[in-house]
């Protein structure tokens, strides 16, 4: 009797330790994706710059921004190479996390919708969104502005971002005066 009170004291003794352990393993702040992000364009749009945005040293909620795209959507870059030629680089979403993940969390990356145009014909958008980009919410001057055009499509229950096309504000390509607040 006494050998079997000490393996099941030893027993939960060791399932307590092995869950202890997992819960200092979980990530404090696990991300879950919120559905309700994408049930209108102005929803979906927010929060696309929303999960690109955050501070140096934040982690970005990878999953919800993820959960914005259609499956096989694209992020295009369209811009000027080294040597002065137009270029476009395709990515898919989880490119994207790939190419610029690290980078937006070491050196902080806050992008700001300044101004928007929608179009919308049937179950199909097209948004051409105007930012401005930080690196903190302190910073009081943007470092870079361009325009995102961005393409989504209704499927009756959501709306899916299946293309973002942008290219960034230069000297030589301006931001016109009509996508500017």
């Amino acid at each position: 009797m006494n050998k079997l009170f000490t393996t099941i004291c030893i027993f939960n003794l060791a399932f307590f330790i092995s869950n202890a352990q997992e819960k200092l393993t979980e990530k404090p702040n696990e991300f879950v994706i919120d559905t309700t992000s994408v049930l209108s364009i102005d929803n979906t749009i927010k929060t696309l710059y929303s999960v690109i945005s955050g501070e140096k040293g934040e982690e970005r909620n990878w999953k919800q921004f993820k959960h914005l795209f259609a499956p096989n959507a694209k992020l295009i870059l369209a811009g000027e190479d080294e040597s002065g030629d137009y270029k476009t680089h395709f990515m898919a979403p989880q490119d994207y996390i790939k190419t610029s993940g690290k980078w937006l969390v070491e050196h902080g990356f806050l992008e700001k919708e300044i101004h928007r145009k929608i179009e919308v014909f049937g179950n199909i958008a097209h948004v051409f969104s105007t930012y401005e980009s930080y690196h903190s919410k302190t910073d009081e001057d943007p470092f870079m502005r361009g325009i995102n055009s961005i393409q989504l499509f209704n499927d009756g229950k959501r709306w899916w971002i299946i293309n973002i096309y942008w290219t960034n504000e230069t000297r030589h390509n301006p931001i016109p005066r009509k996508y500017l607040p």
